[in-house]
């Protein structure tokens, strides 16, 4: 997904500007930053609905997070927690206190990698690509391992009732995670399906009756 992939674009870039700096000989102190801005600045232009402007999207989660990638260390604790603080407050809850929908359309959603590529038609409806790196249905053997299996989700979590007062915790968790992964994890891969307009509202909801729903295959 976007975010996802402009996540890549500034580690790669990072990566290929440090390589570029060893070739200007020893004791050479290249800027590295300055490098990466060259680089990127020649080789990306707009390609179809992705314009290069998607660049000014590179906030101080993605770049701090990227930085520490290439460093090959984790960001210190402070950092960490004060980034997840301010993802947090960009969450959306459900505007009308609805959380979920129908899982059937969740799992159109978690299928369907489609929208926001350059080869994608503006009209595209984007979809959440879950399959990318989880695996949710114990049917489908087709599915990536980058993040943890949400097979039985709900179900492991106690969740019987999602309208109930014992599940508002897990219920808004989950909500939070799709919208803004970052705020419960600064660095982590999983693309900010809200927060960046990957997802919308309704379509949150219905990824939300996929892992949640009894009756989900999710939950069987």
């Amino acid at each position: 997904m976007k975010t996802k992939h402009l996540f890549a674009l500034v580690g790669a870039s990072v990566a290929v500007a440090a390589l570029v700096g060893c070739a200007g000989g020893p004791g050479a102190t290249p800027d590295y930053d300055a490098l990466t801005a060259q680089i990127v600045k020649k080789d990306f232009h707009d390609k179809g609905i992705v314009k290069a402007s998607i660049l000014q999207e590179i906030d101080e989660t993605l770049r701090l997070c990227s930085a520490a990638d290439v460093a090959g260390k984790p960001l210190d604790e402070a950092t960490a927690k004060r980034l997840e603080a301010v993802n947090f407050k960009t969450i959306q809850w459900p505007k009308d206190g609805k959380f979920l929908g129908d899982w059937k359309e969740g799992e159109k959603i978690a299928q369907s990698g489609r929208g926001l590529t350059w080869s994608d038609d503006a009209n595209v409806v984007n979809g959440g690509n879950c399959y990318n790196c989880h695996q949710i249905d114990k049917k489908e053997i087709s599915y990536g391992t980058i993040g943890p299996s949400l097979w039985n989700y709900g179900k492991l979590r106690g969740v019987t009732d999602p309208n109930s007062p014992a599940a508002k915790a897990i219920v808004e968790y989950t909500w939070g995670k799709i919208y803004n992964s970052k705020a419960y994890n600064a660095c982590s891969n999983m693309p900010r399906a809200g927060h960046k307009g990957i997802l919308t509202e309704d379509q949150i909801r219905h990824v939300m009756a996929l892992l949640l729903d009894p009756k989900s295959p999710v939950n069987q």
